[in-house]
């Protein structure tokens, strides 16, 4: 595939998306990563479900299962939006030193924000469901529940901290990070809300560790 051309995560190989990942043109970034993360941390999850629900009298496994199925559509999506809103990021920043190019910035920086802070939205949604399969899912999967933990951790720290970055960048435009913490006051909080759910993931991963890897107790 001709490395110029637009990829997506619906119409690409995992080979051809993974390649165009490779090269340094930034679309896909890693936003794009952050929203295939998310992805397999959702098909993960619906797969340990999927093994869970005879197990399961209540019905909860089934509806983790769906809701896990259309997150990771929704992710891959998302992370195809990542990818335009990074074109648009780098092409602000290509511009010759002036207002044109302050404001293109500011659009872009805020736009990419918001794309990033929805993936984290969307990622820390996810935690509940997962949980409820690290406790009470097919306990023969619980090394695929670790595995989707550290997907979702990747997730939430990818969009973490592009929102934090990419509000920063609103300093080349000549805003200070205290007008962006006013301008942008949930965007803020989402950085401090992700933060606070990778404290949550490495919490319920390391509560079930030692039934995933028995082997590091000896």
């Amino acid at each position: 595939m001709d490395s110029s051309e637009a990829v997506t995560t619906h119409d690409s190989t995992v080979d051809d998306w993974t390649r165009a990942l490779a090269e340094s043109t930034g679309s896909p970034g890693g936003g794009a990563g952050t929203g295939v993360m998310l992805a397999i941390a959702a098909s993960l999850t619906s797969m340990v479900a999927g093994y869970s629900e005879k197990e399961d009298d209540g019905g909860r496994a089934a509806s983790i299962r769906e809701r896990a199925q259309q997150l990771r559509r929704e992710a891959l999506k998302l992370a195809d939006d990542d990818s335009t809103a990074s074109r648009s990021f780098g092409a602000a920043f290509r511009l010759e030193p002036g207002p044109e190019r302050d404001g293109a910035i500011r659009n872009a920086s805020v736009e990419a924000a918001k794309a990033s802070a929805v993936l984290g939205e969307r990622a820390i949604e996810a935690i509940d469901d997962l949980a409820w399969l690290a406790d009470k899912g097919n306990p023969a999967l619980v090394a695929d529940v670790v595995v989707a933990f550290g997907a979702l951790r990747a997730a939430v720290a990818g969009a973490r901290t592009n929102v934090s970055f990419d509000l920063g960048s609103l300093r080349s435009a000549g805003t200070s990070l205290e007008d962006v913490r006013e301008q942008h006051p949930d965007l803020w909080a989402n950085v401090e809300r992700l933060t606070a759910a990778l404290d949550r993931i490495d919490g319920l991963a390391a509560r079930i560790d030692d039934r995933a890897a028995p082997t590091d107790s000896i």
